[in-house]
């Protein structure tokens, strides 16, 4: 007989350590036994306390040769495919999500976020966009450390022409005219300011907002009523109270009005 065929058979021995771990009546049958090693067996149990279903209880024994006594390395409970467990774990920061920040909380942005840069760089490529934000970073930064990278305005940019202030939903696509041609489009400075704007219609779902220029709404400054030139005709009225009636008087011969007076006297 081998090691392992001696590990295997040592059933007894692996119920004895799980029932001594688990307490009376945690340990029930005995599920499989498993050679994860050579001279290394674990024997695996199934669990009874109350919660675990589908969990078990391993068993792993280990043995230097057929003569030795078995040795314990560890008695664990480990779920199954039909055990109950815990979603897997979400960092805090993957679990915030846009509007979640309450009043007091801090949400500081991770290290070496590549939507900001350092304002003395801001940019190391030495190209139009780049420069501008180093003229940018010194005439706009006004003590700040950090400032908006190329990469973070491309970001935010995607994310607003997406969002609600873009040319995709709804009210965008049945508008009349774009936000571009608006008189209460707010202008922007800066890179963006060819692609969006604020608006300043008080009237308008976006006031106060950042609109893409393709964006548009029902509240647009040239939007006009439509007003028919001519009367709408209507139908024949079932019961007609608007027609002048028709009225037949029948007046009697002066004669025989006489007549009939004589003859009542």
């Amino acid at each position: 007989m081998s090691v392992d065929h001696m590990l295997q058979a040592a059933v007894a021995f692996a119920r004895e350590v799980a029932v001594e771990t688990a307490g009376g009546g945690g340990v029930g049958e005995h599920v499989r036994a498993e050679v994860d090693l050579p001279g290394w067996v674990s024997h695996y149990f199934e669990a009874l306390q109350p919660g675990y279903r589908g969990w078990t209880w391993v068993v792993s024994l280990s043995a230097v040769d057929v003569g030795a006594e078995p040795t314990v390395n560890d008695v664990v409970l480990l779920p199954g495919p039909q055990a109950v467990t815990a979603p897997a774990w979400t960092p805090y920061r993957d679990r915030v999500r846009p509007g979640d920040l309450a009043p007091g909380d801090v949400l500081p942005p991770v290290p070496d976020d590549l939507r900001l840069v350092p304002a003395w760089s801001a940019g190391d490529e030495d190209t139009e966009a780049t420069s501008f934000d180093r003229r940018a970073a010194l005439e706009l930064a006004g003590g700040r450390t950090w400032v908006l990278s190329v990469e973070g305005r491309e970001m935010a940019a995607s994310r607003w022409h997406a969002g609600d202030g873009g040319p995709h939903t709804p009210m965008a696509q049945q508008a009349s005219g774009t936000c571009r041609t608006c008189g209460f489009r707010i202008g922007l400075a800066g890179p963006l300011a060819d692609r969006f704007g604020v608006c300043a219609n008080g009237m308008a779902n976006d006031d106060g907002k950042v609109v893409d220029f393709q964006h548009g709404c029902g509240a647009h400054s040239g939007v006009k009523l439509r007003r028919s030139t001519s009367s709408p005709v209507l139908p024949v009225p079932y019961f007609d109270t608007v027609s002048n009636d028709e009225i037949v008087v029948k007046r009697q011969p002066a004669a025989e009005s006489a007549g009939e007076e004589l003859a009542n006297r």
